[in-house]
């Protein structure tokens, strides 16, 4: 690997995984929002129209902080990556551009509307441009998820004369088989990130002993939403995918799984370090049979290892994606854990007076999008060493007149101003919350 090209993937996941941060919030906030509106028009109960109100503006936030990170990214394409660029535009530019013109202008205008529109839009006018935000911000998500799931698993394509690829059925880019399971289990983590953040919020308020009303509320919302979505995630969306990973990229789960040798009756690793000079692993607590169960709903179905592909299809950087996957699954299997307890102390009654599990709840609200950070990156490093999978190395993706020391200086310039974008985030954020929903309903 040259040095440029190891600056020009640092600079790419540092932006993307940034970026990331933002979106995941406001798809899976828009979800929750849009419940609470229409929990005001049915019970018409005036805490739940100030609810989507105090989260809106926590929407609000989130959403024009992902413009401004995301931008970059569009850019990048041309700068650091233009060879993959002039070889897949013709395919990919169609999702890219669908999602800045339709989605993106769809959830925006909407927005607008939703923010500073109640008064002259009326109760069911108002629900109408939240559901409207929900539908552009989750539009988006798909149009994103299809690109990468094109360069997961390219289709309906052909390479032209000059040698890139150009599209040849619209449709198979839109429905392409990898995109269902991934574009859902995508949308539930961003749910669960929006579950944790609100049930967070709704627990500081309760411990506080401020906005309590307000507070029980955010609690409530976020737990049944925090447990929903937590076991959407795990089974069946995680399930599928993994059954796509195991069917369209077989070296990609031997890497996750650490699974050297070919087996069967393989077993599921939860614990343990890869060894890749002695194509092993390390103090290992495994489950035996259970990742052919997993893969194939046999105990004793033959799972591949890495040792039935050529060392050069291997992922580049396999102790991180293994390390990546197992912290996504790791915290993914917590957060039902947490959901259902909050959940079962609900149901009894006793959640607000367990200021245990509330602390857990407040303190658990960064865990979500680590996971969902570790989800992308499992995604993106098992995909290697490949841009396209299968017909484009990622070493041939890179722009050969971009030197190391043009893409360190703008990754350096990148790092400086997201820091200081991060702590103008944190500053809105945290006057929002303390703020408070009351003092809103007083203003209103």
């Amino acid at each position: 690997m040259n040095d440029a090209l190891l600056i020009d993937r640092l600079q790419f996941g540092f932006t993307i995984a940034y970026h990331y941060i933002f979106p995941q919030l406001t798809m899976g906030l828009s979800l929750v929002i849009v419940v609470l509106k229409g929990m005001y028009l049915w019970k018409r109960d005036e805490r739940y129209n100030n609810a989507t109100r105090f989260l809106a503006r926590i929407f609000a936030i989130n959403f024009f902080v992902g413009v401004i990170t995301g931008i970059p990214m569009e850019f990048q394409f041309g700068t650091n990556w233009a060879r993959f660029s002039k070889f897949a535009g013709g395919v990919i530019g169609q999702t890219l551009a669908m999602e800045g013109v339709f989605s993106f202008f769809l959830e925006s205008s909407f927005l607008g509307l939703f923010l500073f529109g109640e008064e002259k839009l009326g109760k069911r006018g108002h629900f109408v441009s939240a559901l409207l935000v929900f539908i552009g911000s989750w539009l988006s998500g798909y149009l994103i998820v299809a690109t990468n799931a094109w360069m997961q698993h390219p289709v309906g394509y052909q390479i032209a004369s000059d040698g890139s690829a150009q599209l040849t059925s619209f449709w198979d880019l839109l429905l392409n088989p990898w995109v269902g399971w991934q574009y859902v289990h995508t949308m539930s983590g961003s749910v669960v990130t929006a579950g944790f953040v609100v049930a967070s919020i709704g627990a500081y308020y309760v411990l506080a002993q401020r906005d309590t009303d307000y507070g029980k509320l955010f609690v409530h919302v976020g737990v049944v939403t925090g447990i929903i979505a937590s076991i959407i995630v795990l089974f069946p969306t995680g399930d599928q995918q993994g059954k796509n990973v195991a069917l369209h990229q077989p070296v990609t789960l031997a890497a996750m799984e650490g699974l050297f040798k070919t087996k069967e009756g393989a077993e599921l690793t939860l614990i343990g370090q890869p060894d890749i000079e002695g194509q092993k692993m390390d103090n290992p607590l495994h489950i035996p049979n259970m990742l052919s169960f997993l893969t194939y709903n046999r105990w004793k179905a033959e799972v591949k290892g890495l040792d039935a592909f050529p060392r050069d299809q291997w992922p580049d950087n396999i102790p991180l994606l293994y390390y990546s996957y197992h912290i996504m699954v790791g915290l993914g299997t917590i957060f039902i854990a947490i959901t259902v307890v909050a959940g079962y102390l609900l149901w009894r009654r006793r959640l607000f007076s367990s200021r245990w599990m509330l602390w857990i709840l407040m303190l658990s609200f960064p865990f979500p999008y680590i996971a969902n950070t570790a989800g992308w990156m499992t995604a993106e490093l098992g995909r290697q060493p490949w841009l396209a999978y299968g017909i484009m190395r990622t070493v041939q993706g890179t722009s050969p007149t971009v030197s190391a020391g043009n893409g360190l200086f703008t990754l350096l310039g990148f790092l400086g101003m997201y820091f200081v974008i991060g702590v103008l985030f944190l500053f809105l954020m945290i006057k929002k919350i303390n703020h408070g929903p009351e003092k809103l309903l007083y203003e209103t």
